[in-house]
């Protein structure tokens, strides 16, 4: 199956650049450099993913957003060059599934665009067991174990639910209130930044080395996204 792609972007030159990647991986791409022209290709085409700039002369991304979402459960991946972490929060808080900073490699966006479709489509990222680094990390969803080089590490539960919130959306990245909320549940009591010390715990377990992990990374001003 062909998917289609809707990419919204004032900027024309980066429009035909993310086209043309996307056009390699063998999605279907409609683009629109319009607010207006915007909806009414998600009206006729039903995308099955949109990547959607914020700044925008006639509708705001935002707006958009938030139009898409009431009518559809479509991956919304937002570009934006804007760059704290309340303007990060705010788009992810309105519907987006993940975003990225402008200027931005090309090649992330189309692993982005992957991997956001892997997880919503159910594929292997939801299978009970996740390998990573040909086999260098298991995580078993069923029981509850990690092994890492093949020894069997110690755990906490709550470590166990970060790590599997992460690992389970590959290039996704999650603000640590985000992160909570996913692995902890929102009725969880402490505080946010207890993210930081649980983070610092699972990768003493699981990177060769910390100052340069392989699968938790920092989304600075963000929070933290996993990679494998």
């Amino acid at each position: 199956m062909c998917r289609k792609i809707l990419v919204v972007d004032d900027e024309v030159n980066l429009l035909e650049v993310i086209k043309d990647y996307l056009i390699r991986e063998s999605f279907k791409v409609y683009t629109a450099d319009r607010g207006g022209r915007a909806i009414e290709l998600f009206n006729d085409i039903k995308p099955d993913f949109i990547i959607l700039d914020l700044m925008l002369p006639d509708i705001s991304g935002e707006e958009l957003c938030r139009l898409f979402r009431r009518k559809s459960d479509v991956p919304i991946l937002m570009l934006t060059a804007k760059s704290t972490e309340d303007d990060m929060v705010e788009g992810l808080s309105i519907g987006a599934d993940d975003y990225m900073t402008k200027p931005f490699s090309p090649r992330e966006l189309v692993s982005r665009v992957k991997a956001i479709l892997r997880r919503v489509e159910g594929k292997a990222p939801f299978s009970d067991i996740l390998t990573f680094g040909n086999g260098d990390l298991i995580i078993d969803k069923t029981g509850h174990s990690i092994k890492k080089a093949g020894e069997v590490i110690n755990i906490t539960p709550n470590e166990f639910k970060i790590l599997l919130a992460l690992a389970e959306n590959p290039g996704m990245a999650f603000t640590r209130d985000r992160l909570v909320n996913a692995a902890l549940g929102y009725d969880f009591k402490g505080f946010d930044r207890t993210v930081d010390t649980h983070i610092k715990n699972i990768r003493q377990k699981i990177e060769d080395n910390v100052k340069e992990p392989k699968y938790i990374m920092t989304v600075y001003g963000v929070g933290y996204k996993f990679e494998g």
